[in-house]
């Protein structure tokens, strides 16, 4: 993971300067404009992260629905969000004015916004992108008590769960109490499995943030003062987001992959025989719905499938669900800040919003969109998702993230390694020293 863009110099560890990637973006960013119409209606450039069309389906609409003011063209991102981060920081640093939209994953906007790279909401344009939107991507959209994205589509993880695997242990997932411990002996009195994310990449430090925030704790505190924010992780909490890991990472309802399982994995290993339990985003049902229309998923899984929400740490302390997403930002350097306010508004908008979870399978980030009649035939559990949206708890916001992030793969990797006396408080002192370029990942 790279340090914050704002960072000047060379970059430990063989990493490229940002003067370097400037460069690299100055040559990109000419040979892109030399490539641009001189004339005519103008054309907004829109960098997205790869999808089924979703976006190229908005970018027509609204472009479309501009009355010939504008143009919307689209430039497709990387698939992983690294790359993406990196792509865009290029082009960025050299201050490339074709980029006048942008799909950016959440844990990138604080870093963004303080490089000075997005050009931030008025105060009288706020309300256009705040109205009516779950509070989870709102605040992770906001840097420093300004609006610097408008929140496009969010996205959270639910326990799903097989009912005859709840029946036969006698538990209900269901219940406002049920928690991780309890989940977990379920798993074992059953021999069957708990389906999670372990490897060591971003979806595991996404776990244990919900496990930490769930809690009651927090990662970082004051994490508006970047590399010098308290690490707050070697708490109660965090002690008790260890000691969950643990028990799941050295009991037999661990995946035997678990250390190198992603989303996809833990779901074919919930969908196996031995599936029991699974934490992971909505895309799951859509995806075994089409697994059963295509023949490659017998339907009898698919009816023994239910959702609630994510597992509470204590039985008396509401959960807080992991969360994600995309927002939709605006470069600083754009020469059309104006229509590209008024694109974002149309992109984000209540209409589309649902036309996008509908086609794409992601959830809006408004709230009005989970009652829509369309959506809900589509997501069943479409409450809930908004629900446990609203809820979720965003990872640090900080100009720092990649970094912080990375530190805490390193000491919680693999998560049959975690020590509840020790990993949080090794990583509280290993953050501060990453952040200070004093020790390297």
């Amino acid at each position: 993971m790279a340090q914050p863009v704002a960072t000047a110099g060379p970059r430990k560890g063989g990493r490229r300067s940002v003067l370097a990637t400037a460069a690299i973006a100055v040559l990109s960013s000419s040979l892109l404009a030399s490539c641009g119409s001189s004339s005519g209606t103008p054309t907004l450039t829109w960098y997205i992260n790869p999808d089924n069309g979703g976006q190229v389906a908005l970018a027509k609409k609204c472009g479309d629905a501009s009355g010939g003011k504008y143009a919307i063209n689209i430039s497709l991102l990387p698939t992983a969000a690294d790359s993406q981060r990196e792509q865009l920081v290029r082009r960025l640093a050299a201050k490339d004015s074709s980029i006048d939209l942008m799909s950016l994953d959440p844990p990138f906007v604080a870093e963004f916004a303080n490089a000075g790279f997005l050009r931030p909401f008025s105060s009288s344009e706020e309300s256009d992108f705040t109205t009516g939107v779950l509070k989870a991507p709102i605040a992770n959209a906001t840097w420093k008590g300004k609006l610097y994205a408008a929140p496009f589509w969010a996205n959270t993880q639910l326990l799903w769960y097989r009912k005859s695997v709840a029946d036969k242990a006698g538990v209900d997932p269901s219940s406002s109490s049920f928690t991780w411990d309890e989940m977990i002996d379920a798993a074992v009195k059953t021999n069957t499995t708990v389906g999670e994310q372990g490897s060591r990449y971003e979806g595991y430090t996404v776990w244990i943030n919900a496990l930490v925030a769930s809690a009651g704790g927090q990662i970082l505190a004051d994490a508006d003062k970047g590399k010098d924010a308290k690490v707050d992780i070697n708490s109660p909490a965090g002690k008790q987001a260890a000691e969950i890991i643990r028990k799941l990472a050295t009991s037999s309802a661990a995946s035997h992959s678990l250390a190198t399982d992603t989303e996809e994995q833990s779901r074919a290993l919930f969908n196996s025989d031995a599936g029991g339990f699974l934490l992971n985003w909505p895309y799951v049902y859509a995806a075994d719905l089409t697994a059963v229309q295509a023949g490659t998923l017998n339907k009898s899984v698919l009816d023994d499938i239910a959702w609630t929400r994510y597992p509470r740490v204590n039985a008396s302390d509401p959960s807080k669900p992991p969360f994600g997403g995309i927002e939709l930002a605006i470069g600083a350097y754009s020469k059309h800040p104006d229509f590209a306010v008024d694109a974002a508004k149309c992109i984000t908008s209540a209409e589309s919003e649902a036309a996008y979870m509908i086609s794409n399978g992601n959830p809006a980030a408004r709230a009005s969109v989970y009652d829509d009649p369309a959506v809900v035939k589509v997501f069943p559990m479409a409450a809930l998702i908004r629900d446990s949206i609203n809820d979720a708890a965003p990872r640090p916001i900080t100009p720092y993230y990649g970094d912080v992030s990375a530190s805490i793969q390193r000491e919680w990797h693999p998560p049959s390694s975690v020590n509840p006396d020790s990993t949080p408080a090794n990583t509280a002192k290993f953050i501060p020293l990453v952040l200070h370029d004093k020790a390297l990942l």
